[in-house]
């Protein structure tokens, strides 16, 4: 059985599927390819807590997805930036910039089901699921045969652009013959909800250690989300702490800003590798989102990196007839290079400069720290990232029709 679409998307997690949404709203016929069976969550769509940069907002907003969520947001009001043992810290206040936020913090199940809600309404969209990537086939019209297999045995799919959103391992990636850079930051984050005496106030704050970082992040149902980096050796000690020992931790990390931490839920582990694509496309193919670079968590960057991916390759899309054009394409990793170029700076030397111990560069952080409290400009630079709008952004992210 062969099918044809506009465009194939392998990958249906929180780019893969925003993009699907993207697409359909230019009319174009697409095929989502996605590991998880119907009415099943992909595993990504777990409790995380993902900060949703205000670029972000808009333009899921846009897209209709924000209007589907069933729980309340986070609203990001604020941000409190320190390191254990150094001192001075940066504060910034969406205030001072004419914004009522800087993002909103949502559950990533909850945006699983929102988009879930959003992919049931697409009338052009075909889901393949439950279907695994299997190969590249030939295509003689020249554009890209795709083999999929599903319940049923294998099929080929054909389109004239196939997009890698498959994530970190991605096997469209490696099939594509494009190779990764990758640096393992023998870290691994530890992601909960905690409770505390004092509720959330619109303020996350990141706090940097030896081992890595500890962000607590103002969730709408009156928690806190968590998370806390330890050293990769430490994970399975961390791992088999009973509630008391994990608290009692958190609290030494975080000291006493948000009052005594007294409850938290269940708690779950990521090993931290950073993993970069050398390119972002090849003939009628694209690589974004966590396919294209998975990046440390610090800062939040990377569902935010991933959407500005999707929403810009669905702007070159819709300029061309062809989805696949060799001249969208370019246009399309042009555009790309550098938010992410600056985005993945940031972040891994972020990642690094704030894990590392040596007392020489103690008072080099905490002089950067006074420093960047106390100078609007660099502020305004941390803002410009922190809210998502960092190079050639995307109409929807500026709030702008597309």
């Amino acid at each position: 059985m062969k099918e044809r679409h506009d465009v194939v998307i392998v990958g249906g997690g929180l780019v893969g599927a925003s993009l699907a949404i993207a697409l359909d709203r230019q009319g174009l016929d697409v095929g989502l390819v996605e590991a998880s069976p119907a009415g099943q969550m992909p595993a990504v769509f777990d409790q995380r807590n993902l900060s949703f940069a205000a670029a972000t907002v808009n333009a899921l907003t846009a897209l209709g997805v924000m209007q589907q969520l069933r729980t309340p947001t986070g609203p990001i009001r604020r941000i409190h930036i320190s390191r254990q043992g150094d001192f001075g810290r940066v504060r910034l206040d969406a205030d001072d910039y004419g914004r009522a936020m800087f993002g909103q913090v949502v559950v990533a199940r909850d945006f699983g089901e929102a988009l879930e809600a959003r992919l049931d309404g697409l009338i052009r969209l075909t889901r393949y699921r439950p279907a695994r990537f299997v190969g590249f086939g030939k295509d003689e019209a020249g554009h890209r045969a795709l083999r999929i297999a599903d319940a049923d045995g294998e099929r080929t799919l054909h389109a004239r652009l196939v997009v890698a959103a498959d994530g970190t391992r991605s096997a469209v990636r490696e099939a594509l013959g494009i190779g990764v850079e990758e640096h393992d930051y023998g870290q691994t984050l530890f992601v909960a909800r905690v409770r505390a005496t004092q509720a959330p106030d619109g303020t996350a704050y990141e706090r940097f250690c030896d081992t890595g970082p500890t962000a607590l992040l103002p969730r709408g149902d009156r928690h806190w989300g968590v998370i806390h980096g330890v050293a990769r050796d430490e994970a399975d000690a961390v791992a088999a702490l009973d509630e008391a020992a994990w608290l009692a931790r958190l609290q030494h990390a975080v000291g006493w800003r948000i009052g005594r931490l007294t409850g938290s839920g269940d708690r779950s582990a990521y090993p931290i590798v950073r993993v970069v694509a050398q390119r972002l496309v090849a003939d009628r193919a694209v690589v974004l989102g966590n396919a294209a670079q998975t990046i440390h968590p610090i800062g939040a960057q990377g569902f935010n990196l991933g959407l500005r991916d999707a929403l810009t390759l669905a702007e070159e899309i819709a300029r061309r007839d062809d989805p696949g054009d060799a001249a969208s394409l370019a246009a399309y990793a042009t555009r790309r290079q550098e938010d992410r170029e600056r985005t993945l700076a940031f972040s891994d030397g972020l990642a690094r400069l704030t894990a590392n111990p040596s007392p020489l560069l103690k008072p080099l952080r905490s002089l950067g720290l006074v420093a960047v409290d106390a100078q609007p400009s660099l502020q305004s630079f941390l803002v410009g990232g922190a809210m998502g709008f960092r190079g050639d952004v995307p109409a929807l992210c500026r709030g702008e029709a597309a």
